[in-house]
């Protein structure tokens, strides 16, 4: 097929209600398309990267309506499995602002593609020829099946030579910190790219250290990853957050500026990270560029509602160069 990139995981319809009111008060919902690995995939398109996204999703209108998103934006859809017996995951995002934290209700048990088996996807097909594969942690999470249908697909893509891209992305309502520990583990000598958080990688692989440096270096030894990437989130408030990225390979330390952000919406914004990393890493074979081209997307992507990144290359790229006109309008 020759992809630039590949993502698998699973996409749930998203609603949230407008204008910072609570789901008990609210008379509407805002209807968008949310997933961390479809994210990937539509900001990898936007970038101009040939993608594809793999999943299972309930056939019926708003499976349609989520398929029609990554549409949209230039994504390769055909590979999505089309279950007419289930139904597709639903989560509800509630947007506060400090002293009230945003709040998420998932409503996606027995989606259609936590009953994903081995064998139901031609990775062989799909993967000959792609460049990098990405998911994350939330797809073996969902079920027992998912979870070897994620293994699966993790040994077919190092059988095809393609690069893993893997975001450990924990989630506490999902699976214990022993469940992913169990599954992540094993799972490691497959991947090439980790992209994690400090927390995150404390709770699932048990490792912390005095600095980034050295978690990073302790998961290196340990698991022989090609390069780490750990996003560095600080929240002085819901709505003004600093951001920036750090990366780790081959004994050396590549740092982003750090950004002062204004959230508008905090959801997708690592998963905008790790498709303007990986951009960075195809473009320009160079890890330092890679990691400011994640940190910039990323940052504009707060900026922006929904999960989805409407975010432009030439905006990421203005951005790193420091050729931004301030923040007056742009006429």
């Amino acid at each position: 097929m020759n992809y630039d990139v590949v993502t698998f995981g699973e996409v749930m319809l998203r609603l949230s209600p407008p204008n910072f009111k609570r789901i008990e008060q609210t008379t509407s919902f805002d209807a968008n398309a949310g997933g961390a690995e479809m994210n990937v995939a539509v900001a990898c398109a936007r970038l101009g990267l040939k993608s594809a996204y793999v999943t299972k999703l309930g056939d019926n209108s708003i499976g349609h309506f989520i398929r029609n998103q990554a549409r949209l934006h230039g994504v390769d859809t055909s590979h999505i499995i089309w279950d007419p017996d289930n139904r597709v995951g639903v989560y509800f995002v509630e947007f506060g602002a400090a002293p009230r934290t945003n709040r998420v209700i998932y409503d996606r048990k027995n989606s259609a593609i936590s009953k994903i088996k081995p064998g139901e996807v031609p990775w062989a097909e799909i993967l000959n020829g792609t460049k990098i594969f990405h998911t994350s942690g939330i797809t073996p999470a969902l079920s027992t099946s998912c979870a070897d249908a994620t293994v699966e697909a993790l040994k077919i893509a190092k059988e095809q030579g393609c690069k893993v891209s893997y975001d450990v992305n924990y989630r506490g309502k999902l699976w214990t910190p022993s469940q992913a520990n169990k599954f992540t583990e094993p799972a490691s000598e497959f991947i090439d790219i980790l992209i994690t958080t400090e927390e995150d990688t404390k709770v699932v692989y048990g490792i912390e250290g005095e600095n980034y440096e050295a978690v990073a270096q302790k998961l290196i030894d340990k698991f022989g990853f090609e390069i780490v990437v750990i996003t560095l989130r600080e929240t002085p408030s819901v709505l003004r957050n600093r951001w920036s990225v750090f990366a780790y390979s081959d004994g050396k330390v590549y740092r982003s500026p750090v950004y002062d952000i204004e959230v508008i919406d905090r959801l997708g914004g690592g998963d905008s990270c790790s498709a303007g990393f990986i951009y960075g890493r195809l473009k320009f074979n160079d890890i330092q560029k890679a990691v400011e081209f994640g940190a910039a997307f990323s940052a504009l992507k707060h900026s922006v509602p929904g999960d989805l990144a409407y975010v432009y290359k030439e905006e990421v790229e203005k951005l790193i160069k420091g050729r931004e006109r301030g923040l007056r309008i742009e006429r």
